[in-house]
This record gives structure tokens, C-alpha cells and sequence, in this order.
């Protein structure tokens, strides 16, 4: 295998393989041709497979349990107290680019989750993360990069507003608008700038899948076939194509490798499982104030001399013991923490769905996930419905399943494969599976550079 100069990663939030290489593959010519030329397949996430941590991971080759990141927000320490968001603050470990730092050689990084706040600046150019709060925080790297693309491509846009709303035709918009400005970024980067990596994110996939998912896909509960939106996912992909069709051209492909990856895959969401009621009417989880309907669930409002367990909603449910010694006000002893754990599993891996069939939740030990647990990992993790089912974050719901999502509209969950493509002259074409720790090894390797120990990955090439 020759050595390369350069290495583009293009990520797309939450693509999905079958679309790609199977229900749409015809209609994206410029992904084709990539996979055409060179390897392709399905891209196993982590778990739990979601944006934060997922690309962290990526980037790191390290899993939840090394990173001590176990999603969007993270529980900081054993208090109740201190539950926020995943920055770049919580990541401890070198990713990609550092490598390459290190070996002297600049990259290009452009909205890579967590990444956000700029901390230690890479060797090159940087523009952070949907994770930024606004165009007021530091946002660039060098800080003058700021003006310089706002005064070519208007207020950069970080995410899409308010992607979780019932105006579908202007959430099109939106989404559309904030691909085409980060392509627009992407392609006047890699051509006034040096780098030995580039690597972008675009999450305008993943707001699409969740704000119109339902409306393609004939299994979804919400399908009405014959909808005005119905080709609106696969009308996006096929922009996102051209848009990428239009980067490679400012590429030199003879000494660029190129990789197409994404972070985790979509599916259908069946519902909600309110899994904070559930532990209240098993008797573990005890509220101060009584529950005359749906509410926020808040952790002020535990009461904590009564409880023994409660949960965390998103994608996936995180449950946590409250256990003596640890928490504050521990009521689970050690001598009964192993028993319960045993219990809860037992207890949801047997749970039915509304209509009485096998939900399909699969509850995981984090020690049995990870080699190493380190931070404040949460005592089980559950994907509920082989993730077509979401954790819901409200309490005093009627009943344990709901099919109003208590964040907004939202039609899609997480898969866990995602996808990637890796092209390039030297590469014999091949459909082939990996994971997302194989990124870091194999792009060092590609760049011929030394591949450190401690990875989880290993390198495809």
C-alpha cells in the first residue's frame, strides 16, 4: 500500500447504509463512485451509538467507558447535582488531529462535535462545533478566521433552529441552507489552506431524519402514503451528494485519500418509553410532590430517602443506582447493588410493548461494554426496542408508552451502523464492515505515520 499526502474525512451525522448502498445508490453518483473505488460498508458505532459521544470516539479510537463520556450530558460527579452537556471540556484523551499536531503537519477541522470550546488550538484551522452557544464565543481558530468567512459567507450556522417543529417546508430550508454554507466553508478551506487532514461533520442528515422520517418510511406509525414530504430525506441525500461531488473536485485525488463516514445510523421511532414512570410504579423511584400529569422529570424533586433507582431520558435510557456510600443520600447497600442490577435487567429485557409483543430491550453492564470505565458511567444502559424506542424525559404520563415525544417532532432514533467509504487509487474495492475506532489507526497508517498503542481499532488497510 502507497503512502498518501492528504486525508478528507467527510462525515454526515446519522447517514444510513441501506440508504446509501442499497434504496438510494442509484440516484447518488458521487458516493458511488467513491465506493466504486475502494472500500465500503457498514460502520458499527459505539454504545451507545449517538452523536456525543460517537464522534469522540472516532476521532479518539477510544470507547465511552476510556473517554468517561456516556452522553450528550453527562453526569459530572456522584451528586445530584451536576448532569450538563459533554463539551470538548470532559474530552482528556489526543484525537486525530493531535497525532498529527505532533508530527507537524496541520489539519483542518470544521464542525467536528466536541470540539467546542477551543481549548488547546490544533496546528492549522478549527471552526467549532454544533455544541457552540453562539457566534459571540470564541468560534474559530486562528480568531481573525472568524471575520474572514462571515465576510464571505454570512453568520455561520453552527446548527439547525429549532430542527423539532411541525413547519416542515421551512425546516427544509433551514437544513438546506446550513449544508450548502458548510460545503461552501468546506471547499474555500482545503484550497487556501495547508493541511495534511481535513475532516468536516455535517448534521443537516441527522435534523433530517428526525424532523421527516415518518413521512418516507411505509413501517413508521405516522406513514400517510402519497404526503408532500415523502421524497424530502431522499431529495436531501441527493443535494448532499452533489454537494460532495463539488468538494472532490477541489481535491488532488491522486495523493488524497478519502473517507465518507457517519457516526451512526436512523430508524424508525415506534414511541416513547417513559421509563422514570415505569421505576415509580415498581416502587423504586419516590417524587416529593405527587404527579397530577406529565411533568419534566427533575432530580430536585426526588425524594431521595425512598429512592433506589432513576433514569436518564434521550435515545437511550441511562439508569442509575442510588447507591449507599456513593450518592449523597445512598439507600442501596453494597451487599444488595449486584442483586438489583440482576433485577432491573431481568425486569425490562422482559417488558412487552403496548400491544403485548416482545419490546426487545437489550440492558447492558457498563463493565461488559467497555475494557476500561472511568468518570461517572451510569449503572445500566438500556436500548429500548432495539432502539426504536426512546427514553422519555417526563414523569405522570398515562401510561408507560407514549407516542408524543416530550422534546418535540421527532421521527427518527439511532441505529447502531452507520456507514463509511474510504477511496483512493491504491485501494482494491471491497465491501467490507468496520467499526468507528478503525478510523485513527487506518488514517496514520494511510499518512505513514505510527499508530500508537492503546487504540480500540485497527487499521483496514
Amino acid at each position: 500500500m502507497a503512502f498518501v499526502e492528504q486525508v478528507a474525512i467527510i462525515g454526515l451525522d446519522c447517514a444510513e447504509p441501506s440508504l446509501v448502498f442499497e434504496r438510494w445508490a442509484a440516484d447518488l453518483p458521487n458516493l458511488r463512485a467513491l465506493w466504486e473505488g475502494g472500500l465500503h460498508g457498514r460502520l458499527e458505532s459505539c454504545v451507545p451509538p449517538i452523536t456525543v459521544p460517537a464522534w469522540t470516539c472516532m476521532a479518539s479510537s477510544r470507547d465511552p467507558g476510556a473517554l468517561g463520556i456516556y452522553g450528550f450530558r453527562n453526569r459530572r460527579d456522584w451528586s445530584y447535582e451536576n448532569l450538563d452537556i459533554a463539551t470538548n471540556v470532559e474530552v482528556r484523551v489526543p484525537r486525530l488531529w493531535d497525532y498529527l499536531a505532533r508530527a507537524h503537519l496541520p489539519s483542518i477541522m470544521l464542525s467536528v462535535p466536541q470540539t467546542f470550546p477551543i481549548l488547546t488550538p490544533p496546528l492549522g484551522c478549527q471552526v467549532t462545533c454544533f455544541l457552540t452557544p453562539s457566534l459571540d464565543s470564541p468560534w474559530t481558530h486562528p480568531p481573525e478566521l472568524a471575520a474572514e468567512l462571515t465576510a464571505r459567507f454570512g453568520p455561520y450556522r453552527f446548527d439547525v433552529d429549532d430542527f423539532r417543529t411541525d413547519d416542515k417546508a421551512a425546516l427544509l430550508e433551514r437544513v438546506r441552507a446550513m449544508a450548502r454554507q458548510r460545503f461552501d466553508v468546506a471547499r474555500h478551506l482545503v484550497t487556501t489552506r495547508p493541511w495534511s487532514l481535513f475532516w468536516m461533520v455535517e448534521m443537516g442528515v441527522d435534523r433530517v431524519h428526525h424532523g421527516f422520517w415518518r413521512f418516507m418510511d411505509p413501517a413508521h406509525h405516522r406513514y400517510q402514503p402519497g404526503n408532500p414530504f415523502e421524497h424530502a430525506i431522499h431529495d436531501y441525500y441527493v443535494f448532499i451528494d452533489g454537494e460532495i461531488g463539488r468538494l472532490l473536485e477541489r481535491l488532488d485525488r491522486r495523493r488524497t485519500a478519502v473517507w465518507v463516514v457517519s457516526d451512526h445510523g436512523a430508524q424508525r421511532m415506534d414511541g416513547g418509553f417513559c421509563l422514570n414512570d415505569w421505576l415509580i410504579r415498581a416502587g423504586l423511584l419516590t417524587l416529593k410532590t405527587p404527579l397530577t400529569g406529565p411533568r419534566r422529570f427533575a432530580l430536585t424533586d426526588v425524594d431521595w430517602s425512598r429512592t433506589k433507582v432513576w433514569g436518564e431520558g434521550g435515545y437511550y435510557g441511562r439508569i442509575f443506582i442510588n447507591r449507599a456510600g456513593r450518592e449523597p443520600q445512598g439507600t442501596v447497600p453494597d451487599s444488595a447493588y449486584e442483586p438489583l442490577r440482576d433485577e432491573l435487567i431481568a425486569r425490562l429485557e422482559a417488558e412487552v410493548d403496548h400491544r403485548g409483543r416482545p419490546l426487545g430491550n437489550r440492558v447492558y453492564r457498563p463493565e461488559s461494554l467497555y475494557k476500561v470505565v472511568k468518570g461517572v458511567p451510569p449503572d445500566l444502559i438500556a436500548l429500548l426496542g432495539d432502539l426504536h424506542w426512546r427514553s422519555v424525559g417526563t414523569v405522570g404520563n398515562p401510561g408507560i408508552y407514549t407516542f408524543e415525544n416530550d422534546t418535540g417532532p421527532d421521527d427518527a432514533n439511532h441505529a447502531q451502523q452507520g456507514l463509511y467509504i474510504l477511496a483512493h487509487a491504491g485501494l482494491a474495492p471491497q465491501r467490507r464492515d468496520a467499526t468507528l475506532y478503525d478510523v485513527v489507526p487506518t488514517t496514520l497508517k494511510l499518512l505513514g505515520l505510527r499508530v500508537p498503542r492503546g487504540l480500540r481499532g485497527a487499521s483496514l488497510v
